[in-house]
């Protein structure tokens, strides 16, 4: 017997050319994150010319990639269209997915990476961890990795180890935009 009170259409994403199908519906860990992280964007764009969008924007970096990140901001206003975003976001955030993790850390990010996304995050819901990738000449390196480590995980290291945790993450766009690793894994 069927559960569902509604039918959605299935989410498609073009790589080279070649339709490939999106991961089930996600969690409701996935969710909050994805809710979090935009909530935290778009608190801080109010007034700014960049956009926050959440899961669900197209994003079509050329005739054979379209994309469905689940958090971006776009600064260049000529890029938002009335039905996806045509060109490279500023910022794109992929939260894993056990379907899509490989996807999302080979083919989307180099992809995004030659296409122009200047900051690329990596939010892994199981280690509660952010990986951000910063633009290098068309490829991605990684900046730092961010983990919402647990009491006992502080309790485990030592001074040394403790003091170099990072607790906000430095987004690219903004000088003044931090973002407490804390709040991105609130009620996770």
């Amino acid at each position: 017997m069927e559960e569902l009170s509604y039918k959605e259409d299935a989410w498609m994403e073009k790589i080279d050319g070649k339709i490939v199908m999106m991961s089930p519906r996600p969690f409701v860990k996935h969710n909050i994150i994805t809710t979090n992280i935009s909530r935290i964007f778009g608190n801080f764009l109010v007034g700014k010319p960049c956009v926050v969008f959440g899961d669900g924007v197209d994003v079509h970096l050329d005739e054979k990639n379209t994309f469905i990140p689940d958090v971006m901001i776009v600064c260049n206003q000529g890029i938002i269209h009335e039905d996806a975003i045509y060109g490279a976001p500023d910022l794109v955030v992929e939260v894993l997915s056990p379907s899509t993790m490989r996807r999302d850390r080979t083919v989307k990010m180099k992809k995004y990476a030659a296409a122009g996304v200047r900051e690329y995050w990596i939010v892994t819901p199981g280690t509660k961890s952010i990986e951000v990738y910063l633009n290098q000449d068309g490829t991605f390196e990684l900046d730092e990795v961010y983990v919402d480590f647990t009491e006992l995980e502080l309790k485990a290291m030592d001074e040394e180890e403790r003091q170099a945790v990072k607790w906000q993450i430095k987004v690219s766009l903004y000088d003044d935009l931090l973002v407490d690793v804390k709040e991105i894994f609130e009620k996770v």
